[in-house]
């Protein structure tokens, strides 16, 4: 039976082990050292290396990990990250065999330009890496509103039992701000408490699921009106149009403390 392993690095990073109790494949290793030591700890061999996108958080710790293990390095086509062995894009579907695991590709352009997302249908999970998070989405460095608004829209097609294995724990300052927007949302203040208390004991609040995310993620709710009300109220917004919300929403969200 395959389980996810959190791993955490940096600040607020999220490493991902997928495992079946002796092999294993990390998602988005941007640090070698919590790896080899959570491998070790739980005597698992690494079996392949999976990347969403090119930022150091994601990929830094991959030339290390290439050094102890001889293993695939899947990551995205168009983001021109060296160590990839095998380059992917929207369809594609790969096979990890040491685990029978199977992964279904969605290209999710926004955050950066080659963004890619790796959704497990057996299992209904979903690895988006910086796209979507718990109550958020990322920072377009690179990519449009237009891109992000679409694949945001292709994460919350997937049924809402998907769990959400973002990279970071930005959950309780994502939700912050969600209140701020959509202020008369009782599940979303519900959440609030719930995800809260996950943090005062140091659990983490990822992963979240599809279907919470809909109820209370403002950046999946850019057809709500109440939404746009407030937005019109506070100035942030002169169209009501999905696209002109969440680009108010992402704009507000870049300088929102």
């Amino acid at each position: 039976m395959l389980t996810v392993l959190a791993v955490p690095a940096f600040q607020d990073n999220y490493l991902w082990l997928i495992h079946d109790g002796r092999h294993a494949a990390v998602v988005d290793p941007g640090d070698a050292s919590p790896i080899v030591a959570a491998l070790e700890a739980h005597q698992l061999s690494l079996a392949a290396i999976l990347l969403t996108h090119h930022h150091a958080d994601h990929v830094g710790g991959v030339p290390d990990l290439l050094q102890r293990y001889t293993v695939p390095v899947f990551g995205p086509r168009h983001e021109g990250i060296p160590q990839v062995t095998q380059a992917l894009g929207e369809g594609d579907r790969i096979t990890v065999p040491q685990l029978g695991l199977e992964l279904d590709v969605i290209d999710v352009p926004g955050h950066t330009r080659g963004h890619i997302a790796y959704y497990a249908a057996t299992q209904r999970w979903v690895f988006c890496g910086d796209t979507l998070f718990a109550g958020g989405c990322g920072r377009l460095f690179e990519g449009t509103p237009e891109q992000m608004l679409a694949s945001l829209s292709k994460l919350a097609a997937l049924p809402d039992e998907t769990q959400v294995f973002c990279a970071h724990e930005y959950t309780l300052s994502n939700l912050r701000f969600a209140r701020e927007v959509d202020p008369q949302n009782d599940v979303l203040l519900t959440r609030i408490e719930a995800e809260q208390a996950k943090r005062d004991h140091n659990v983490p609040t990822v992963p979240s699921t599809i279907g919470v995310e809909k109820k209370t993620n403002p950046f999946l709710r850019s057809k709500e009106p109440a939404i746009a009300d407030l937005l019109m109220q506070r100035g942030h917004l002169s169209s009501r149009e999905p696209i002109a919300v969440f680009t108010a929403l992402r704009h507000w969200k870049n300088s929102y403390r």
